[in-house]
């Protein structure tokens, strides 16, 4: 029976079953075995007693011991656990070990007991224990069962502590020792509003960076360790997380969960007020707060999805204060906070796809080159524009990766159609103001493109007339430089929305000058659109600037412009955007063969 109780708990130990079952059911079946006795096992944690298995004692039996102190007099399972060694006591009644606590065994007919330690290397883990009901100690079988299930519960416990260890390692942030990202995940995951309302907390570090940049990374992890540790006094260390950088979220758990939410994140901004002390520097810690209290049958996910678009908000418009998720939350801001979260979503998923919009030659419509737009799929396969995630281009990291993205796929397409032998000559890629201002931008187009072995004649970037004016508090003049002395040509797009100025061409010259749809969609007989278009055709062509106008959706548009000496446009006359196979098609079909020597060209 013995060796059939060791398969079964070994078998356990091996399917991955956890501690408690095992040990629940190892007493279970040694109480079959040896029908006289009562059978306990308390494990051993930083000198005291926790009840682990107990099958045949009552609760308050069970709960009496916990967190007993392990000592010479604290009965037989603690003074076992103390001396490290069996002990057996015959006599509970008159022995000096259990003066303090007969009163738990003698009313239940427990009148001896047995106990032996579990050894997990040189350290006591546990205790088990047989109570007898006859003042005795243990016969010869008895011996040999609490010698091989002292050895299976040490088996057990061990392979349950390095579990316990890896899974600490999995779920904890190492600088900090708070729950990771990983662990927040779970816990928000298994929250049921139908227990108690609860809310999230994300604190948002405000100064980190500088503090990096000023006094080095090392007073930079000091800081987050300052907040780390008055956060989590505050909202407790099981239920204050780490999320990652110089972010941290804690789930409140109250009754009074909307007053507690407000009055916590009150307190934390107000502990933060202190200076501390980071490897050897004073910094004062600023943070700003988000948080969404959870509403009725309302999602988790849900939940931090309005703490999030709260601490954004707060960012904003409330930097180093307290906002809370209320419906209606500043709409123009929620629009913008969606499409960066939106767009991030599609970028890690990679759903963000380059298409490609043909400019042709007015007068025989063959295809010279093509703008790339970005496009974003949506989990349910929709293909959605750029104009409706533009905002998320607001954000500069948004920006720099979105770019980086469409940088990449253009490359690998473009290379595909020259290895195809199409007749393609140039591609047009769009830049925001944050890519301009984020250095480094001329770089990383080059190495792209080099990359994929693309020559950098085929490739012109595009900057907005909005950006190209509006300078932005960087010197964009140097960067447009750099981008044309590596041999990048480059367009001013939307030319005449807003800052309209052909004197600044003077001193930061363009290649490549595309008149906004708004122009084109005006283009009737004596219309003052028509005569602002030929000027600026005209002005262009003497400053050796190619014109391309945007927006053509009529055959008459076409050819106003064309007699205006207009010779490129783009539209929806000639093709939408498609993806990079329709392209090639296009190509294949229309695009402008190079041109033998000698011969003249418009375009």
């Amino acid at each position: 029976m013995i060796l059939e109780l060791q398969n079964a708990i070994l078998e356990m130990i091996a399917r991955g079953e956890p501690l408690e079952k095992i040990v629940d059911l190892l007493c279970r079946e040694v109480e079959v075995i040896a029908p006289d006795i009562v059978c306990s096992v308390l494990s051993v944690r930083d000198g005291l007693l926790h009840p682990l298995a107990a099958p045949s004692l009552p609760p308050h039996f069970s709960a009496a011991v916990d967190n007993l102190p392990a000592g010479p007099m604290s009965g037989s399972c603690g003074t076992a656990a103390f001396l490290k060694q069996p002990v057996v006591v015959t006599d509970i009644a008159t022995d000096s070990r259990w003066s303090k606590y007969k009163d738990l065994a003698l009313p239940l007919g427990l009148v001896a007991c047995w106990s032996t330690p579990i050894m997990v290397g040189e350290r006591v883990a546990a205790t088990f224990a047989f109570y007898f009901r006859r003042n005795r100690g243990p016969n010869e079988t008895e011996k040999r069962i609490v010698e091989a299930s002292v050895h299976l519960c040490s088996i057990a416990i061990e392979r349950d502590e390095r579990l316990r260890e890896r899974e600490k390692l999995t779920y904890t942030d190492a600088l900090t020792g708070l729950p990771n990202r990983a662990r927040f995940n779970k816990v928000l995951a298994g929250l049921d509003n139908a227990i108690s309302p609860w809310g999230i907390l994300l604190v948002d570090i405000d100064n980190l960076k500088l503090v990096n940049d000023t006094f080095g990374h090392a007073a930079g992890d000091g800081l987050i360790q300052t907040v780390a540790s008055r956060a989590s006094a505050l909202g407790g260390p099981d239920s204050t997380f780490r999320l990652g950088g110089d972010e941290f979220a804690i789930i409140v758990y109250r009754e009074n969960a909307p007053d507690e939410l407000e009055r916590m994140a009150a307190d934390i901004l107000s502990s933060l007020s202190a200076a501390c002390h980071c490897a050897g520097h004073v910094v004062f810690p600023k943070a700003t707060i988000g948080g969404a209290l959870a509403g009725a049958d309302e999602a988790p996910d849900a939940v931090l999805q309005n703490a999030d678009l709260a601490l954004y908000h707060a960012k904003e418009r409330s930097r180093g204060q307290y906002v809370q998720f209320a419906d209606g939350l500043g709409t123009a801001l929620t629009r913008r906070f969606r499409a960066i979260r939106d767009v991030g979503l599609a970028l890690a998923q990679a759903r963000i796809h380059a298409f490609y919009q043909p400019i042709v030659r007015l007068d025989n419509r063959q295809i010279v080159g093509f703008e790339a737009l970005a496009r974003m799929r949506t989990p349910s396969g929709e293909i959605v524009a750029a104009a409706h995630f533009h905002e998320a281009t607001k954000d500069a990291q948004v920006a720099a990766e979105l770019t980086q993205c469409m940088l990449e796929q253009v490359a690998r397409d473009m290379r595909i159609w020259l290895d195809d032998g199409l007749p393609l000559q140039h591609v047009g890629v769009n830049l925001s103001a944050a890519d301009l201002a984020g250095g480094n931008l001329n770089e990383r187009i080059c190495s792209v493109f080099e990359e994929a072995g693309v020559p950098l004649k085929h490739v012109i970037v595009e900057v907005t007339e909005s950006v190209y004016f509006g300078q932005g508090g960087f010197d964009i003049g140097e960067e447009i430089r750099r981008l044309r002395s590596s041999g990048l040509r480059v367009a001013l797009d939307d030319f005449g929305t807003g800052y309209a100025s052909l004197t600044h061409l003077l001193t930061v010259p363009v290649d490549i000058i595309k008149i906004d749809k708004s122009f084109t969609d005006r283009l009737r007989p004596l219309d003052p659109a028509a005569f602002i278009v030929e000027g600026v055709i005209d002005i262009a062509h003497k400053l050796g600037i190619r014109v391309v106008a945007e927006g053509i959706e009529e055959n008459a548009q076409a050819a106003q412009l064309l007699d205006l000496g207009c010779a490129l446009g783009q539209g929806y006359l000639f093709s939408r955007a498609v993806d990079r196979d329709a392209a090639a098609t296009l190509l294949r079909n229309y695009g402008q063969v190079a041109e033998r020597p000698g011969q003249s060209r418009r375009a």
